[in-house]
C-alpha cells in the first residue's frame, strides 16, 4: 500500500484551485490569478508551488523558461481528503454533524436542497441493499 499523499495547505490548495482550473501554468500565471488584485507577491506563488512540488502535489516541466506546473493529483481525491481530515479533527469523524454544522451556518438553496434529499435517498438505498 503506497502511503498518503500529504494535503496541502489552505495557500497551496488555492494554487491547486488555479491549476485545475487553468490547466498548466506559469509562476506569473499563478500569481495574477491569485494575486492579481492584491499585494501578493510573485514569490509566494512562486513559493507555494515549489512546496507543492516538494509535497508531490504538482509536477514541473523544466524544458523551457518559465517552468510550467501542473497539478499531479486529480480535484476530487485531494478534496476528498481535506474534507475527511476536517471531519475527523472537527467532528470526531462524523459527517452528519460536518453536515448539520454547515447547514446550519449557511443557508442552502432549494436547489442545492434537492440535491442533498437525492443524495440521502441514494444513501439510504444502498445501506438497503448492502452497500455503503
Amino acid at each position: 500500500m503506497t502511503p498518503a499523499r500529504p494535503l496541502p495547505t489552505d495557500a497551496e490548495l488555492q494554487v491547486l484551485r488555479v491549476l485545475w482550473a487553468r490547466g498548466p501554468s506559469t509562476p506569473r500565471d499563478v500569481h495574477d490569478a491569485l494575486y492579481a488584485e492584491s499585494d501578493g507577491a510573485y514569490t509566494t506563488a512562486l513559493k507555494l508551488l515549489q512546496n507543492l512540488l516538494g509535497k508531490g502535489l504538482v509536477t514541473r516541466d523544466e524544458t523551457g523558461r518559465p517552468h510550467v506546473y501542473e497539478a499531479a493529483v486529480p480535484e476530487d481525491e485531494t478534496l476528498h481528503g481535506v474534507l475527511r481530515q476536517l471531519i475527523d479533527r472537527s467532528f470526531e469523524g462524523s459527517a452528519a454533524a460536518l453536515a448539520m454544522h454547515a447547514l446550519g451556518a449557511r443557508r442552502a438553496s432549494s436547489d442545492e436542497l434537492a440535491e442533498l434529499k437525492a443524495l440521502i435517498e441514494r444513501l439510504e438505498a444502498a445501506e438497503r441493499s448492502g452497500g455503503a
